[in-house]
């Protein structure tokens, strides 16, 4: 009994000693408890939980009477299709499909409504652009929806006044399949790249990697060094803050560069993910990534007092990535202030440029790569003030 009443007070010192260390540093505290608070908080209120309907342009060869507002239309797409533009020419739409300004293009055949009255079905042309696999499903559904909405409403017409398009009547022996489904649709995916699920988050899942690999690399780095006495050799050395920073982004560069360099190959050649814009493109990208999440790391080593507030806020940054970078949910289902939480974010323009890099063919969003760089330069002017401040104070 006597060994184990030692024991327990031994235990109890231990706990003690941590419960002490733990409420001696109130950023530990912080990072610990209202860190997963505040991102779990931010998520609940900024998630829409709703997908904004496809933007879609209906083609309607001249000489077909079919109504040309708009407002006409709104109704058949059950919300899942919000009709921007409807006109005769076939090339604008597809231009502007091509380029993503719209999601959908809905063409009419010129001999629609021959077909009908002759009691023929009807081929509706629908095309999208999309490399979500998800985006793509929630495309064939749209379109599954809008079919089925025009064949009611065709049904409709003919229980009222027989076979009837555009007020004309004639009457024609239909056949079972025709009254059944007077249209039917012939759907095109024109992305460049098919949307399979690897494809689409093989790049997504080497953006978040890259970025927690630099930002775990970087983020002890600096804390040691404070820990151990090295930043007193640092202060009394000739080496300035700005060599000593450079020097660290390099050492860790070159090896976040290299275990990408791995992973992009194993993405290419073994998983087939393509690589549509090429390699030096994709290389451009990863260099403003690392750059950019390096400076996360080492903003995170030089304002953390302990490795365990550093190992924290380093995962902090990998739960707030899963949550708001569009890795899981697209940035646009959050609203406008969680947005800008995740445009903060360097994987967020890393994932975007990276997937239209690789199965696009080229990166639309530039304003990310400009951003991408405009977040790595203010971290590094920001890490830079305050190792400067650090060494100062090292005494």
């Amino acid at each position: 009994m006597f060994a184990l009443s030692k024991s327990v007070v031994r235990v109890t010192s231990f706990t003690g000693k941590e419960l002490r260390e733990l409420f001696r540093r109130p950023g530990v505290l912080a990072s610990l408890i209202l860190g997963p608070f505040g991102i779990m908080l931010a998520f609940g209120l900024g998630y829409t939980g709703t997908r904004q309907p496809f933007d879609t342009e209906i083609v309607i060869p001249a000489g077909v009477a079919l109504p040309a507002d708009p407002a006409a239309y709104q109704q058949l797409g059950q919300g899942r299709i919000r009709v921007v533009r409807v006109g005769a020419d076939a090339a604008g739409p597809h231009d502007r499909l091509a380029r993503k300004v719209i999601d959908l293009v809905v063409e009419v055949p010129p001999n629609a409504v021959e077909e009908l009255r002759a009691g023929h079905q009807t081929t509706i042309k629908i095309a999208w652009n999309e490399v979500d696999p998800v985006y793509d499903q929630l495309a064939q559904l749209a379109v599954t929806t809008l079919v089925s909405a025009l064949n009611s409403e065709i049904i409709r017409q003919v229980a009222a006044e027989g076979i009837s398009v555009a007020g004309a009547k004639a009457p024609v022996q239909l056949s079972p399949e025709v009254i059944a489904a007077p249209t039917t649709a012939q759907v095109t995916n024109v992305a460049p790249s098919p949307p399979a699920v690897i494809n689409f988050f093989g790049p997504a899942v080497f953006a978040l990697v890259l970025q927690h690999l630099a930002v775990t690399l970087t983020a002890l780095s600096m804390v040691r060094e404070r820990l151990s006495g090295q930043m007193d050799l640092f202060r009394v050395s000739p080496v300035t803050s700005t060599e000593l920073l450079l020097g660290k982004y390099i050492a860790f560069a070159v090896l976040s560069l290299a275990v990408s360099g791995l992973v992009a190959a194993t993405l290419v050649y073994v998983l087939g993910v393509p690589m549509l814009a090429g390699w030096l493109v994709f290389v451009g990208i990863v260099l403003l990534l690392t750059f950019a999440a390096l400076g996360v790391g080492l903003l995170i080593s030089l304002v953390s007092d302990s490795e365990r507030q550093a190992v924290q806020l380093s995962m902090l940054v990998l739960l707030a990535s899963v949550f708001f970078s569009g890795f899981v949910l697209p940035v646009e289902d959050f609203i406008g202030p969680v947005q800008y939480l995740s445009y903060v974010l360097p994987v967020t323009h890393g994932i975007e440029t990276l997937q239209q890099a690789m199965l696009r063919g080229s990166v639309s969003s530039t304003w990310m790569l400009a951003a991408l760089a405009g977040i790595g330069l203010l971290l590094f002017v920001a890490t830079l003030l305050r190792l400067r401040r650090v060494l100062r104070s090292a005494d």
